[in-house]
């Protein structure tokens, strides 16, 4: 019995973590910070968001997954234009970045987890700009969710919903490196997800960003 679990548990990981159009069949890229930068807090969207997620990962030569941006909205039309937790979008795991690394097995552990510069890495496996030791400038390690860090909605905290590039809106950024300034992971500054305000929805770079986002594959 307990061999039939084992072996079960086995086929269901290598489902999670295989591309339909790997003809090994072996671990395929599930989770990365998107390389493309965002001027401001209007990307499109829910949708938007989604579609740049899967444009990224296209081009990375990764296909046969359903990409999710790791955004929570106030306003979901997807959900019958009710709100949206970013931890309800992404699936249920395991996650794999472009490394072949795990991220996380499942919603809990991910949630656990504090940033780290060689986990959070973008579709190419380039780390994100940051204060970790040896980064080049700028630093860019704010990455926009609109999340508290269980990953639920911050009401008033999405760029209203993904759509402004208002100056008198903000939106809530988590630190993929998890490191606050001169490295310190005091209070929220380790919070890959949830870790201060940014400085505005019309400009993402002040205060450490560069208008990047989450990217998870459901599949």
């Amino acid at each position: 019995m307990h061999r039939m679990v084992a072996l079960g548990f086995a086929a269901a990981l290598a489902a999670a973590c295989s591309n339909s159009n790997s003809p090994s069949g072996g671990p395929v890229m599930s989770f990365f910070v998107t390389s493309q930068r965002n001027p401001t807090g209007n990307i499109g969207g829910l949708a938007g968001a989604d579609a740049m997620c899967s444009s990224l990962a296209s081009a990375a030569g990764v296909s046969g997954k359903t990409w999710r941006a790791y955004l929570s909205a106030e306003r979901d039309a997807s959900n019958g234009g009710r709100a949206t937790n970013a931890r309800d979008r992404i699936g249920t795991g395991p996650w794999i970045n472009s490394k072949l690394v795990l991220v996380a097995n499942n919603t809990a552990e991910l949630h656990a987890l504090k940033g780290n510069a060689t986990i959070f890495v973008d579709e190419r496996g380039n780390p994100i700009n940051g204060q970790w030791i040896g980064s080049p400038s700028p630093v860019e390690h704010d990455i926009m969710t609109g999340s508290a860090p269980d990953g639920t909605l911050l009401p008033g905290l999405t760029c209203n919903d993904w759509t402004s590039d208002s100056a008198t809106l903000q939106t809530q950024v988590g630190h993929s490196d998890g490191f606050g300034a001169n490295r310190d992971t005091s209070g929220t500054n380790a919070n890959w997800n949830s870790a201060h305000l940014n400085g505005s929805c019309s400009n993402t770079a002040p205060r450490g960003g560069a208008g990047r986002i989450y990217c998870f594959a459901t599949n």
